[in-house]
């Protein structure tokens, strides 16, 4: 088994650095770009199906994938929906970060909860899809914490519309093989 996550598309919110979390915040024209420029690289892959965060930029990223590879659209799961910034959402980053040192108080889910609820969603979609090569379209907080916990090292960032993939070794333990279309330097350096 294999999982791919797509972080969605840019939206305005992305472009102009405010923390979008849970508000549903549609793509913008270079969002669907990115979009149509992970099919390439996921291309190859041999993917079986496609599921996403149900937030719309989320599910249109998923869908243009879909398209391009030539699948059906799968479902959407609600473990997979952005970090809650709470009194955050719509703040430029900085002025959060000013507010709330490491983005800690106003109500914001701590990172946490964001992994306890990744690691949940892979056990669904592993358990809806076993053995399947699942291409999950989401959110940049959520791929980066979880994908940090399942390689036991901090990854830097998650670009819009980048691919990471996760591939299962003998003993079922998750195993980083691509981050934002590269080889993680850890496994290549």
């Amino acid at each position: 088994m294999k999982l791919g996550f797509v972080r969605h598309g840019q939206t305005q919110w992305n472009l102009e650095g405010r923390l979008q979390g849970s508000s549903d915040i549609p793509l913008n024209d270079t969002g669907r770009a990115q979009a149509r420029e992970a099919v390439e690289v996921l291309g190859a892959g041999g993917w079986d199906v496609i599921v996403s965060s149900p937030l719309s930029r989320a599910r249109e990223t998923a869908q243009i994938i879909a398209d391009g590879l030539g699948l059906e659209l799968g479902p959407s799961y609600d473990l997979l929906i952005e970090r809650d910034y709470a009194q955050g959402e719509g703040m430029i980053e900085a002025e959060a970060l000013a507010q709330w040192p490491d983005k800690n108080g106003g109500g914001i889910e701590p990172l946490a909860s964001v992994v306890d609820r990744g690691l949940r969603a892979i056990e669904q979609i592993a358990a809806d899809y076993p053995g399947k090569n699942v291409a999950i379209i989401c959110h940049g907080t959520i791929i980066r914490y979880t994908l940090s916990h399942l390689a036991g090292y901090k990854l830097d960032t998650i670009r819009n519309g980048s691919v990471a993939i996760v591939g299962q070794d003998q003993d079922g333990a998750w195993q980083l093989e691509l981050v934002n279309d590269e080889v993680p330097a850890k496994i290549s350096g």
